[in-house]
This record gives structure tokens, sequence and C-alpha cells, in this order.
């Protein structure tokens, strides 16, 4: 059995109204660990404990580091998660939750994941937030489970962050027949490293990145990422902060399930943005989660 669970696949009737077209909803916040992460976490961390690995090293202070730490429990091997000085209490507390060691270390995520990686030994396995293809393999089984279940849509929506679950769900496409389904990457204006990168035609780093979606926050996406957006149909959207954190708001009205402003983002296209969907007849939305948000929190955001 696979340490991650099919998810529900479900219509929106607000979201559809919002948009005046078809809309559905693959809900990957519903995962154990709150998040999609755990399909290529999950199926990275199989791969390693198969190959005779005794523990796993992360450096995400986020929805990944969680990941990491429920698919060690799982298989009963240690964890040890690298963090920045700027994670939250809240995400800190939830990896300790899994029995995961937390290690504080730098300013940045770069900081923290050289130390995880300075930590490696012979019998430790690195398991990256993002840029791995076992990652992608993983994360692709959303879409496997879309089309098994008889879903035709021409059009997906997602968050990007660093790329993973871009790659994964182009990945998942492309194997199931549909790699000329337009893929709608969605950043808020404070982390659009793949806005800045489709803009430049060539991979760049943002100068730094800020904002509420934390778990979006790379200044650079994967090489991956961005040779996908130059060779297969992707639309680029940006949003604001503001407009992630009331589609997260409007949301856990409209379904009963609170997610964090980096899935938002991807959320803030139907409820803010619908005139980009206009075109199409029916549109999946990856619901991607993320643990680290409170309802007090997301309403101190959406004052912005």
């Amino acid at each position: 059995m696979p340490l991650h669970i099919e998810t529900p696949l479900i219509q929106s009737l607000p979201l559809g109204l919002a948009v005046g077209q078809d809309v559905w909803l693959k809900m990957e916040a519903l995962q154990p660990p709150g998040s999609f992460k755990i399909r290529g976490v999950g199926a990275a961390c199989e791969h390693h404990a198969r190959a005779g690995k005794r523990r796993f090293v992360s450096s995400s202070g986020g929805n990944a580091g969680m990941a990491v730490a429920y698919a060690g429990r799982q298989l009963s091997i240690p964890v040890s998660v690298y963090v920045p000085e700027t994670t939250t209490e809240r995400a800190k507390a939830l990896i300790r939750q899994e029995g995961a060691d937390v290690i504080v270390h730098g300013a940045a995520w770069d900081e923290a994941n050289a130390k995880a990686l300075a930590s490696l030994d012979e019998d430790s396995a690195f398991i990256h937030p993002f840029d791995d293809p076992l990652l992608w393999t993983g994360h692709a089984t959303m879409i496997d489970e879309a089309v098994k279940a008889g879903l035709t849509f021409d059009a997906v929506v997602l968050s990007v962050g660093g790329g993973g679950l871009f790659a994964g769900v182009a990945e998942g496409l492309q194997r199931n027949g549909l790699g000329d389904v337009p893929i709608l990457a969605v950043e808020t204006e404070g982390t659009a490293s793949l806005a800045a990168s489709i803009e430049a035609r060539q991979l760049v780093a943002l100068q730094a990145v800020n904002g509420i979606a934390t778990s979006l926050g790379a200044r650079q996406v994967s090489q991956h990422a961005f040779e996908l957006s130059q060779t297969r149909p992707v639309e680029s959207v940006v949003v604001s902060d503001a407009e992630a954190a009331q589609a997260c708001i409007r949301f856990l009205d409209d379904h009963r399930v609170l997610v964090e402003p980096a899935c938002g983002a991807a959320l803030a296209v139907a409820y803010a943005h619908a005139n980009r969907l206009a075109r199409f007849k029916r549109i999946l939305m990856i619901v991607c989660g993320g643990a680290t948000t409170t309802v007090e929190r997301l309403q101190a955001w959406q004052e912005f």
C-alpha cells in the first residue's frame, strides 16, 4: 500500500458558478499529512527504504518536511528535518508531532538545506522538497486517479512553488495521453519565480521572495519545471496575497476545508480571475492543501 491515499474528486458548484464553467477539485488537502506532498515524498521514502537507507533527511519547514516526517513514522525510519529560523512554531510542532527531529539553522532555506546535506552519511537518504524525479512520478498519481475516475477536462489549475507539483501533473498528463492539456501555473506576486523565468525565457532567480504564501517561496524553480514551461502548453497566472487569502476564506465557506495561501493562489483564479478560465469547458483544480495555517491567520491576512 502506498503512503498516500486516493483523494476525493468532486465537482464544485460554488467555483463553477464563479467561473461560469464546470469545475472539478482534486482534494489533496485531505492527504494524512495535509498536502499533496506525501504522494512524491512517500514514493521517494519507500524507494530509499527498499535500498536499505536507515534515516531520512529533509530541508523543509513546511509541507514537505511534514510529509517526510509522516513517511518516516509509517516506515519506522528516523527523520531529521532542517528548517530555517523563519519557520513558524506551528510548523515545527507539526513536524515534531510525527516523531521527527527538527534542527533550526540559518536565516533562509538555502542555509538549512546546506546544513542538511552536510549531515548525510551512507545510511541516510536526502528527500528534496521539490526537485527529484521520484517526487514527480509520485505526484503524477493524482492525474492517474482523475483519469481512472472517468473525468475528462481541458485545463488543469495548480499552484507553483519550486515546481514539484507542476512537474508531477505534467508527467501524469503525458502518461495518460493528455500532454496537450494546458496547465495554468499560479503564483503570488512575491513568489513568482516561474513567471519571471517565462518572461526572461531562461531560468532566473528572484532576488528575494516575500508575502504570505510561504510554501511557494522558492527563489528559483527547478530546471525541469522551467523546461516544461517551454515545451508544453503552460499559462502563467500571478495573483495577489489578498486574493490568495480571500480565496482560502471563501473555500472554507464553500467546501468546509481549510487550506493555506499557497493553495489559495490556485483557487483565486476561479474566485478573482475567472476570465482566465472562460474558454475552458471543464477545469480540474488541484487543491494542494497545506497544514501550516489557521483560521485566525487567514482572517488577519484577509485585511491586507
